[in-house]
């Protein structure tokens, strides 16, 4: 995140999991429409995508469909939110 290389940090959890606390740059794209809606908040394939959930299960799993969607640059945040917690990183309700 620290990089200059602009980065889409993109919140894959269930809409009541977003409205109790997300990262404070992040946009809300649940797991289960991510592969719908990407292309509108994101249609240039080889940006720099971070992907999180609640501990990094879900969003690992929608980096790799990501990439097998045509998208180069993908990460999925170890540890999800949680960790992202942690570290005391802003968040926002």
């Amino acid at each position: 995140m620290d990089s200059e290389q602009k980065l889409m940090l993109i919140d894959v959890r269930e809409d009541s999991e977003w409205q109790a606390g997300h990262a404070a740059s992040a946009i809300h794209i649940g797991r289960g429409t991510l592969e719908r809606e990407i292309e509108k908040a994101g249609p240039d394939k080889a940006q720099r995508v971070a992907l999180y959930c609640q501990s990094g299960s879900r969003s690992a799993l929608a980096a790799d469909t990501l990439q097998k969607m045509g998208y180069t640059n993908v990460f999925s945040l170890a540890g999800g939110y949680s960790s992202y917690q942690a570290t005391g990183l802003p968040s926002q309700k």
